[in-house]
């Protein structure tokens, strides 16, 4: 049972890191609703607020271009990496087989392989078949790289899951497939709702990838296109504000809508083993 003292010292070092973390963030979206002939300096707050610096950075960063390619490449590689990862941590979760340890830990191997490491082999391999400068560069590198992580995460819900449950369904006749997507999944949502939302996170945020597969300025991804906007439009400060708080707000609002299941899902049984 924790003091008085105790707690008064928790919620004053909770609210110093949140203002600590929040300031950078509160910051950009201030100067982002200043003109942009405005000159700001430190954090000022605008009055009155001046929305149309949003569609101006929105028309001048082309940014409905960008943000088209960054949802057609996360929303496949969030359904092709989370439909593997549930199937593979479902097997290394509840079956057992000859050298199942091993090759998971193989699996688990690519969590630690740097993008740099094999990005260059990568280029040359995706350029001999035909897939550099197409969508299919950055999705099949990204659903790879993520199936890594999303086994690992689903293996350890899928080993909370008790025995008895499947073993029931085992009886009644359930095969695999029915067994999983009726038995063991439902109350795992949680798991696979923060698997996804994880996963569309770092696959928005990519950047090496599009840097190098890609240089079509329609398949230019949002982080890709906002750090060209940022070199040719160096003085822009309040542009580039706008433009940040633009590729940024997907991310927040899919967080704000699924938080509750985002939170659950990180503090139960997707990290128990």
């Amino acid at each position: 049972m924790t003091t008085r003292s105790e707690r008064i010292f928790a919620y004053a070092f909770l609210t110093l890191f949140s203002i600590i973390a929040l300031y950078p963030v509160v910051g950009t979206l201030l100067l982002a609703l200043h003109p942009r002939d405005a000159l700001v300096s430190g954090l000022s707050v605008p009055w009155p607020l001046h929305f149309e610096t949003f569609k101006e950075a929105w028309d001048i960063a082309h940014l409905s271009t960008y943000l088209r390619a960054s949802f057609i490449v996360s929303t496949v590689v969030v359904i092709g990496s989370t439909l593997i990862s549930i199937l593979a941590g479902y097997a290394f979760g509840t079956m057992r087989f000859r050298g199942d340890n091993w090759l998971f830990y193989l699996l688990l191997s690519g969590m630690i392989l740097p993008v740099e490491a094999f990005i260059i082999p990568l280029y040359y391999d995706f350029d001999a078949v035909g897939l550099t400068n197409t969508y299919w560069a950055l999705i099949l590198p990204e659903v790879g790289l993520f199936v890594c992580f999303g086994t690992f995460w689903m293996r350890a819900y899928f080993r909370s899951v008790p025995k008895t449950m499947l073993e029931a369904a085992e009886m009644d006749g359930a095969g695999s497939l029915r067994t999983l997507f009726s038995v063991a999944l439902p109350p795992g949502r949680p798991a696979v709702l923060t698997l996804a939302l994880l996963t569309f996170m770092f696959s928005w945020n990519e950047f090496l990838l599009p840097l190098v597969m890609v240089t079509d300025e329609n398949l230019r991804t949002a982080p890709l296109g906002l750090s060209f906007f940022a070199a040719q439009h160096s003085t822009d400060r309040i542009g580039q504000a706008a433009a940040v708080v633009i590729v940024s707000a997907p991310i927040i609002v899919l967080f704000l809508l699924f938080q509750r299941s985002f939170i659950q899902g990180m503090a139960t049984g997707s990290l128990k083993e």
